[in-house]
């Protein structure tokens, strides 16, 4: 579904990130996995040595402007084209507001938000002279019903709407699609530290029973990445199993 296409995925060493790379592989794209640390970058790079030539990595600060621009044109240069940017890169907190310091709020801020304005421009600017692209960010379903703590998660991932849909409207012109993806609740490796029981239990409030997989993500993903997708712009497609429903 994407031979021929060269993708970045942020956040792309581990969990629905890795998933991601390992999906576009799958269907054809080159793939630029972006990381925090080299080294985190490069172990993940190379449990993907099956693909070869056809995966690189990368680790930018998301939120300098300059080092992203020059980690994208190296994508550019070694693929000859930048076709799709999933910004997955982010965190996540539970500190309750009376506890909240302004530096937790500000880098949760940072990474989830100011990385993907400065990612998405980057890319953009690369995507309109070559002729388009995709753009695919990663909200959550916290940016409708909000979570009782950590109010910095939702209130960015609410952000992270508002960008999408605005740069949907406004890159439309130059052919760039941008929308984003929405997950519940996640198998990821903070999950994996959780006892069974209480899985189960988070699985029980879900209409379809059980938790989300990577792939599951992945899956729409890769929907949004491919021309199935040609006219689905400015959405926010929400991968939940119908929580809070």
């Amino acid at each position: 579904m994407l031979t021929g296409k060269t993708a970045i995925v942020t956040g792309g060493t581990r969990g629905i990130g890795l998933a991601i790379v390992k999906k576009y592989l799958e269907n054809g794209a080159n793939v630029a996995v972006a990381g925090s640390r080299q080294e985190t970058v490069e172990k993940a790079v190379a449990q993907l040595a099956e693909y070869g030539d056809r995966v690189m990595g990368i680790w930018p600060d998301l939120c300098v402007p300059q080092e992203v621009a020059e980690a994208f044109a190296s994508v550019k240069e070694k693929f000859g084209s930048m076709d799709i940017l999933a910004n997955n890169a982010g965190i996540s907190s539970r500190t309750g507001l009376y506890d909240y310091t302004v530096e937790e709020f500000s880098k949760i801020m940072d990474l989830n938000v100011k990385a993907v304005f400065v990612c998405s421009q980057a890319a953009a600017r690369i995507m309109k002279e070559q002729g388009g692209g995709v753009i695919i960010n990663t909200s959550s379903m916290v940016s409708l019903y909000g979570q009782p703590s950590g109010c910095g998660y939702p209130t960015s991932k609410f952000a992270v709407n508002g960008l999408t849909k605005s740069l949907a409207r406004e890159l439309a012109k130059d052919h760039i699609r941008v929308n984003a993806v929405a997950p519940g609740v996640t198998r990821t490796d903070m999950m994996a530290a959780l006892p069974q029981e209480l899985v189960d239990r988070i699985s029980a409030g879900i209409p379809l029973g059980r938790v989300g997989e990577p792939l599951d993500i992945a899956n729409a993903y890769l929907y949004l990445a491919s021309d199935l997708a040609s006219y689905v712009t400015g959405d926010i497609l929400h991968v939940d199993g119908a929580a809070m429903t």
